[in-house]
């Protein structure tokens, strides 16, 4: 289920986001300090969406016009890590699509990190280009993604 972040969520989405295995497939790769994430969550919160897996808080999804970013409770899914994965990306498509009314969903995924592009192509993502950036200086390839309403 996805559902608005609460204002007394900000420091679990911290915890979420700086896990080593999330920051390692994130455009910035730093560890995100409190006041940096509060100053964010400050901008962003009312749009910050929460994945529930069994009632209990362990993604979030959040929407920014056509494109959309996303990331799980790493350590607090542990084995349910994939089934989690499918239902957030399956709810999310869904948000988009209805929700949002959106008719194309695009996003940015590092070429590093195979499972999350082969779970987008699984759904229906088809590559639109790749480009180089620079990653906490390194230069490193992002895969463009999108899917279209009808796809």
């Amino acid at each position: 289920m996805l559902r608005a972040a609460l204002e007394s969520e900000r420091d679990l989405v911290l915890s979420w986001r700086n896990h080593p295995a999330v920051r390692a497939v994130s455009m910035t790769t730093h560890e995100i300090r409190p006041v940096e994430h509060a100053a964010w969550w400050a901008k962003n919160w009312p749009t910050v969406l929460i994945f529930e897996d069994e009632g209990t808080p362990a993604g979030v999804v959040i929407f920014n016009g056509e494109t959309w970013a996303f990331y799980l409770d790493v350590e607090g899914l542990g084995r349910r890590m994939l089934p989690a994965w499918m239902r957030l990306e399956k709810e999310a498509i869904e948000y988009a699509f209805t929700t949002l009314g959106l008719d194309r969903l695009g996003g940015e995924t590092l070429e590093e990190n195979k499972q999350v592009l082969a779970l987008h192509r699984r759904f229906g993502f088809r590559e639109i280009r790749r480009y180089e950036r620079s990653v906490d200086g390194i230069m490193k390839t992002v895969v463009v993604t999108e899917k279209g309403r009808n796809d």
